[in-house]
């Protein structure tokens, strides 16, 4: 997102296409300067790989994609299959010339580049990318960041119509989880300054413990119905804060500039985590696990950008009920 920001500030009439995996077209649209996002399936295309209509698909995904002649076509990720997409594109194909340290990287991928630029190893995935393009176009990097999401444009329908922090507890991996207990311990010390807890999700699996915690929390919490993209942009954009792991739906609280914490069991939030803003704050790595009380401690120093207490009331979208057998409703 920065990256497009980034082009327009030197070239402010650039042309800009996206492609992107299908499920982040609503995220991609919401970029401002997109004029096209491009939607790739790989993903769904992998489980029929025989199928007529995924051969269709491809066919209609190519010719968009070669459609427009280039002047850059930039693969960000450094990955065979991104680099065959750019490749694939009518233009010159710029991308990274060496893996950085955490990031995926395959080397083979240097064989599709027709130009690369070298990074220094140990740099941010979010400075990477920028510094890949202003490398490409041959201009300096702003020295401030702007992700360019209109929350104008985002769903805004699911938000609860009182104060709320978002808790985000879910993540691909085990071990980067936080504990029940401590989200239940916050979820009590943020309710009782007012906030309704929201727990969003997007599994069987992830709903499951949404529910746990909501139960624990009582009318005090609410468990939303699944949300699309635009509209967890919007809710996470009228939260009063979001709590959460090293996961995608903190990484928009962060590009949204909303007061965030961010939880981390390993040593990865300095290629990942927010560092473009005070109202940004990362906890933990590998030897020393985020605690409640450091979680508190920030939760009391984000006191001024937060609502002042005010007595609990129920203010959730449309017809939907805090707490018991229709909390889900």
């Amino acid at each position: 997102m920065p990256v497009v920001q980034d082009i327009l500030r030197h070239h402010p009439d650039a042309q800009i296409d996206w492609v992107v995996e299908e499920g982040f077209v609503d995220l991609v649209k919401l970029v401002r300067g997109v004029r096209r996002v491009i939607p790739f399936a790989l993903r769904r295309w992998r489980k029929k790989p025989l199928a007529a209509q995924t051969w269709q698909e491809i066919g209609t995904f190519r010719r968009a994609l070669r459609e427009t002649p280039y002047d850059y076509v930039i693969d960000t990720q450094g990955l065979v299959k991104t680099g065959w997409i750019a490749r694939t594109a009518r233009g010159a194909v710029w991308g990274l010339g060496n893996r950085t340290e955490g990031a995926s990287y395959e080397w083979p991928v240097r064989l599709l580049y027709q130009h690369m630029v070298q990074i220094e190893p140990h740099t941010h995935v979010v400075t990477r990318s920028r510094l890949l393009v202003a490398g490409a176009m041959g201009f300096e990097v702003p020295g401030d960041i702007d992700f360019g999401i209109a929350t104008e444009r985002a769903d805004h329908s699911q938000c609860p119509n009182r104060p709320y922090a978002v808790f985000v507890h879910a993540t691909s991996r085990d071990d980067k989880t936080w504990p029940e207990a401590d989200w239940i311990a916050l979820g009590r010390d943020l309710a009782a300054q007012g906030l309704l807890i929201v727990l969003p999700w997007g599994s069987a699996a992830e709903r499951e413990v949404s529910e746990r915690l909501g139960a624990a929390l009582g009318d005090s919490a609410w468990v939303p119905p699944k949300m699309n993209l635009s509209q967890v942009v919007g809710l996470i954009d009228r939260g009063a804060i979001t709590v959460g792991v090293d996961t995608g739906l903190v990484h928009i609280a962060a590009a949204l500039n909303r007061p965030t914490i961010e939880l981390y069991n390993f040593s990865t939030a300095w290629r990942t985590g927010g560092f473009w803003s005070p109202h940004i704050v990362n906890l933990g790595d590998a030897e020393h696990k985020p605690t409640l009380a450091q979680v508190r401690d920030t939760v009391r120093a984000f006191a001024p950008l937060l609502p002042a207490a005010s007595p609990a009331a129920h203010g959730l979208p449309g017809n939907v009920a805090a707490s018991g057998e229709d909390r889900n409703a």
